[in-house]
């Protein structure tokens, strides 16, 4: 039996008590993660820390700090939210981080969660000569948090952003105003390619929508809380991906790479692709189902990912 709320008020007081008990909850309540954590612990800490307006790194000697009756009380409104609405957490705080930085998110985006971060860090190396990278393609943007990133790794590139949701768009739009990149990244409504200026990019880089049908039933409730479009990506998942190859060729320059998150549909996309050298990239703080094709490979291959065309 749960613990009523006016006796955990009585009984619990400092972060480190409503952190626990928290994550107590969440494993009681069998609440699913993925969406910036992978535990209850890492979970009721990100949630407790917002609500009371300390950092994610706050030092563990303030993790003894006696709390008010009025944070308790919202710590435990947000933690009953969390398990009774089955939302991410970035939902209900309204806050995401990605590659250390940190966006606004609503419930008209995926929550930032793609292993690309730890590349855009790394500034893509050694696939670039980050000195010569001008110019930055983010299909699929979402949120923007990746045209952000990116425009952080490279402040002397031009970075354009590309998604077909104006719900999106308008998030993205609040997150680049936030961090003052309005000169740096600039927001295209569009499907793909299609509405690009002809501008040839040295990274195109995308977190696109590839989720199987059979894969997107089988999802927790917290990812269903997710926009669809954002996800869904055909019977097979690779719909948009397919199509992202069949085109990139027009769009990279000659020394360019692509860089595409395809996650649980890496083995499709291989097997749908056995002669393509596909190279996998690892990843120290995890993650997987990231690939990188240089443009002369793109280029190579454009015939065979043409005919696969849905």
């Amino acid at each position: 039996m749960q613990t009523p709320p006016s006796e955990v008020l009585t009984t619990l007081a400092t972060l480190r008590d409503y952190i626990r008990w928290a994550a107590s909850r969440f494993t009681e309540n069998q609440i699913s993660f993925g969406h910036g954590t992978v535990a209850a612990l890492d979970e009721a800490a990100a949630l407790v820390l917002h609500t009371v307006y300390q950092p994610y790194n706050l030092a563990d000697a303030y993790l003894d700090t006696v709390l008010t009756l009025d944070e308790r009380q919202k710590i435990i409104e947000i933690v009953s939210r969390r398990i009774n609405e089955r939302l991410p957490a970035a939902y209900l705080t309204h806050e995401a981080i990605f590659a250390g930085l940190s966006f606004y998110v609503d419930e008209r985006v995926l929550v930032p969660r793609s292993p690309i971060a730890e590349l855009i860090e790394q500034r893509f190396s050694p696939w670039v000569d980050e000195n010569q990278v001008m110019n930055i393609l983010d299909l699929c943007t979402g949120s923007g948090c990746i045209a952000i990133a990116c425009a952080y790794a490279f402040p002397e590139a031009y970075v354009d952003a590309v998604d077909l949701s104006s719900d999106a768009l308008a998030v993205a739009d609040k997150n680049v105003k936030q961090h003052k990149l309005t000169e740096a990244v600039s927001l295209y409504e569009s499907d793909l390619f299609e509405e690009l200026p002809e501008t040839r990019y040295d990274i195109i880089v995308s977190n696109p929508p590839y989720v199987s049908l059979d894969e997107w039933q089988e999802l927790p409730a917290e990812f269903h809380a997710e926009p669809e479009l954002g996800l869904k990506a055909g019977e097979t998942g690779l719909d948009i991906v397919i199509r992202i190859l069949a085109d990139a060729d027009n769009y990279l320059t000659d020394t360019g790479i692509l860089v595409v998150e395809v996650g649980s549909s890496a083995t499709t996309l291989q097997d749908r692709f056995p002669e393509v050298p596909f190279y996998w990239l690892d990843f120290e703080r995890g993650g997987d189902g990231v690939f990188l094709l240089t443009a002369e490979q793109v280029n190579f291959y454009h015939q065979q990912f043409l005919k696969a065309l849905p």
